[in-house]
């Protein structure tokens, strides 16, 4: 079973499972097509958490393809150069680019087949064309005036392509093609080694130094060559009967179960839409402050945030009304300076993002969600065929927070794949694009098969709903206090309580929140799975 957020990349992956591939093979595949037929939300120049159940390990764990922030990247070194924040486009913003890393050892290790043969899918889209979604173009067209003072995205999107029509990206296929072609020979670990060294320390990893140094940009190959993506415990949270699987707080999985620590107080079934609403986007607040004050690369109180003692204090501040003000219960919060938004920065259309989940016949499941690198955020490299990312924008350059600003650490990013667990089994795999939205999204659709009983595809139709009553983690930044963002499907009746709860409700068209997917496996080992019908993008296939 495969779920995603575009339909070639979960038709690879379900073309893989039929092939004898496993979960991993089918997901790594699935990534590499996503690279390329959503270009606006992911690259090979951004990142990839994961979390998974390898079954002959027996045990939940993470996948860290978070790429870290320069050698020369200080916060005296951005002062020195009049910024108050990273800025948000630019080759200025880069780590090292961690997906094709991250694949390649998920690939390695857990996987079964060769590169060639999970790669060979991407290269053949980029070489030989896809339908371009309209996403794509509408994302070209609005940020045309950028795009066309970077000569490698203005030759390569510019004037931007009609949707629907057959869109390729030679360049792009020619650097998997001869990242290919370098690793052969040996076993199927041997040439992987040799395709990540290709990247990291060869020709890829030299053509990132030399643009970056024309460029004014400060990642180089040696920043390159020092990186490798690993594999980690994950930190979880009993609910309701299921063992919730998250990342460490470098990225934000362990918002989701910490809003699930103070949500299980309430009997979410017996609560009406207007109530279900309110209660869940009071906790989102509490949990997303915490976020904003305590997460980062670094120790982190998990144990503390997730204790049952923490929970009853912090629940007792979820009133009737909404909160115009919602702190922290530990640290404290970045000063926010006040800037105005540029050409290609904030959060790309609320979607910034894929993702995907897989199942397997062999008891495997993968939660990924890639992300940065997107075509609009940095200029494309002409010799690769893709720009690099802009994650360090989530670094503060304040001194003296978790996520503050430092050689070689992580960016406290968005990204939050999930994974549940029955009885100590793979039970659940599911997540969303959609930046500072993700651990609500995605936690909705969470709430609702859980607590309310839908199926997977009823959970991720319910209308959607999200706050910004938050520190928002792309540039510039910045909250909107007692905010909430509804689809307009909401009965008339939920809104005006909610409006008197005290929530500055806004209305959004029907259908244009959130991207969830999602597998499951039940007990007797029947496999299923949902999609957003969201713009009609979104899809899930097995058999």
């Amino acid at each position: 079973m495969v779920a995603s957020t575009h339909w070639l990349a979960s038709q690879t992956g379900m073309a893989v499972l039929e092939r004898g591939g496993n979960a991993f093979d089918a997901a790594v595949a699935t990534g590499f097509v996503l690279q390329v037929v959503e270009p606006h939300l992911n690259g090979p120049g951004g990142e990839m958490p994961a979390v998974f159940w390898a079954a002959d390990r027996g045990e939940p764990l993470a996948l860290c393809a978070q790429g870290v922030a320069p050698a020369a990247a200080t916060i005296e070194r951005f002062r020195d150069l009049g910024y108050e924040l990273i800025p948000g486009t630019g080759v200025l913003a880069a780590c090292v680019p961690g997906s094709f890393g991250g694949w390649l050892h998920l690939l390695r290790e857990f996987g079964t087949w060769r590169l060639e043969d999970v790669i060979g899918f991407a290269i053949g889209y980029a070489e030989d064309g896809y339908p371009l979604h309209e996403r794509v173009r509408t994302t070209i067209q609005l940020n045309e005036a950028l795009l066309a003072t970077w000569p490698g995205s203005r030759d390569l999107y510019l004037p931007a392509p009609t949707a629907g029509a057959l869109f390729r990206n030679p360049a792009l296929a020619a650097t998997y093609r001869r990242i290919v072609e370098e690793s052969r020979g040996g076993s199927r670990e041997e040439e992987i080694e040799k395709a990540r060294r290709a990247f990291y320390e060869g020709f890829v990893a030299e053509e990132i130094d030399r643009f970056c140094a024309v460029e004014g940009g400060l990642l180089t190959g040696e920043d390159l060559a020092a990186w490798k993506a690993t594999v980690e415990p994950v930190v979880t949270l009993d609910y309701r009967g299921l063992t919730v699987c998250k990342t460490q707080p470098w990225a934000a999985g362990p918002v989701g179960l910490q809003q699930l620590a103070l949500l299980e107080g309430y009997d979410l079934a017996e609560l009406s839409n207007a109530e279900f609403v309110h209660v869940v986007t009071e906790c989102a607040k509490l949990a997303l402050a915490d976020r904003d004050a305590l997460y980062g690369d670094c120790a982190v109180p998990i144990d503390v945030l997730l204790s049952r003692e923490y929970n009853l204090e912090r629940r007792t501040l979820v009133g009737e009304s909404a909160a115009a003000t919602c702190g922290p219960g530990r640290g404290r919060l970045p000063s926010v300076p006040a800037l105005a938004a540029t050409a290609g920065s904030g959060e790309p259309g609320r979607g910034d993002t894929v993702h995907l989940d897989v199942a397997d016949r062999f008891g495997n499941m993968i939660s990924a969600t890639p992300s940065g690198g997107w075509l609009h955020s940095s200029p494309t490299i002409p010799a690769l065929g893709w720009p690099l990312g802009t994650r360090a924008q989530m670094f503060w350059l304040e001194e003296g927070l978790p996520s503050s600003l430092q050689p070689g650490a992580r960016p406290r990013t968005t990204l939050s794949p999930g994974l549940a667990l029955r009885q100590g089994e793979p039970y659940l795999a599911w997540g969303t694009p959609g930046g500072d939205q993700q651990e609500q999204w995605a936690l909705h659709v969470f709430l609702r098969h859980v607590d309310l009983g839908m199926n997977l595809q009823e959970a991720i139709d319910a209308p959607e709903f999200h706050t910004d009553h938050l520190i928002s983690s792309f540039f510039p930044r910045g909250l909107v206090p007692k905010s909430l963002a509804l689809e307009s499907r909401f009965d008339s009746r939920t809104v005006a309580e909610l409006e008197r709860r005290g929530h500055d409700v806004t209305l959004h068209p029907p259908w244009s929140l959130g991207r969830v997917t999602a597998v499951a496996r039940d007990p007797d080992g029947l496999l299923r799975a949902g999609a957003n019908p969201r713009g009609m993008q979104g899809y899930a296939v097995g058999r």
